[in-house]
């Protein structure tokens, strides 16, 4: 083993089989609500796996995001159903850092093009929503009774349109 002598570092890596353990751990500490077995064999599939991280801090497991794609009439939305990481290494700009990472993936994937990304918040959650707005989200709606086991049960409807990357001179 080598020891390490650079300042701490930021890593994703793709939820898999092999590590849906660790992101079950996870979730069940970073969120009050209990995620379906359909949630976890959905984030294993190979055409999320960019969008279906877990987070790492020095190698540790720190945090998860997943999102899922959803299409319609010919065009992608991501939603964004998990982001989080935990308390301890929370305002060292790890969740920024994990947004970008997924904002840039999303601007990258072109089989389909994704268009946007949204995401719900609960409404006592100011914390998350400023988050979301400080990196380009805005509140288009407020989706009533959302959350059936945890109150209050509304949530804002937070987006963030994508700009597809584009190659120079073409």
């Amino acid at each position: 083993m080598s020891s390490r002598t650079t300042s701490s570092k930021v890593s994703f890596a793709a939820v898999t089989p092999n590590n849906l353990g660790t992101v079950r751990k996870l979730n069940s500490v970073l969120f009050p609500i209990k995620y379906s077995e359909k949630f976890y064999s959905d984030i294993v599939q190979p055409d999320v796996e960019d969008f279906c991280q877990l987070i790492y801090y020095n190698d540790i497991p720190i945090g998860t995001m997943c999102c899922r794609v959803e299409e319609k009439d010919g065009q992608a939305k991501l939603y964004l159903m998990t982001l989080a990481v935990l308390a301890p290494y929370r305002s060292r700009g790890i969740g920024s850092q994990s947004l970008q990472h997924l904002i840039d993936a999303a601007a990258a994937h072109t089989k389909p093009k994704i268009t946007t990304i949204y995401l719900h918040v609960q409404v006592s959650n100011e914390d998350a929503k400023r988050f979301y707005e400080r990196h380009g989200f805005k509140e288009v709606g407020l989706y009533e009774n959302y959350y059936k086991k945890i109150s209050p049960h509304d949530a804002w409807i937070l987006q963030r349109d994508i700009e597809p990357k584009t190659v120079e001179g073409k």
